[in-house]
């Protein structure tokens, strides 16, 4: 069985790739219209993939409203070495400081940050 694949919708595919492999320190391992895909720490694999391309996909979704601004669009955790360096890393980036890595009650320490499509990222160890 293949690894498997979360995949974030985006706005804009160039955008969201630049900022994802600036923060990963690395090229995407795919890297085509309508998609690029990063291996990320632990061996899942983000996706991004434009919004547009989703609609077309599954042309179901052509017909329905955008979703609606919500506090986020979705989660990604990434067990880290060095959490505080990757949120600082996202924050130069753009990204919007939600919360900065302290210890957590479920016994790791972690910090979350918004990426700048909405989607809640958070730094681990």
């Amino acid at each position: 069985m293949s690894p498997s694949l979360v995949i974030f919708y985006v706005p804009d595919q160039e955008a969201a790739r630049r900022f994802y492999g600036a923060l990963l320190e690395k090229e995407p391992n795919l890297l085509v219209p309508g998609m690029s895909e990063f291996t990320l720490p632990g061996g899942l694999t983000l996706g991004l993939m434009p919004e547009a391309g989703i609609r077309r996909l599954l042309p179901v979704l052509a017909g329905l409203a955008p979703a609606p601004a919500g506090p986020a669009r979705a989660e990604l955790y990434l067990r880290v070495e060095e959490p505080a360096a990757w949120l600082e890393r996202a924050l130069g980036l753009g990204a919007r400081l939600l919360d900065p890595v302290r210890p957590r009650d479920w016994g790791e320490r972690a910090g979350y940050v918004l990426d700048p499509w909405g989607h809640v990222l958070a730094f681990a160890c």
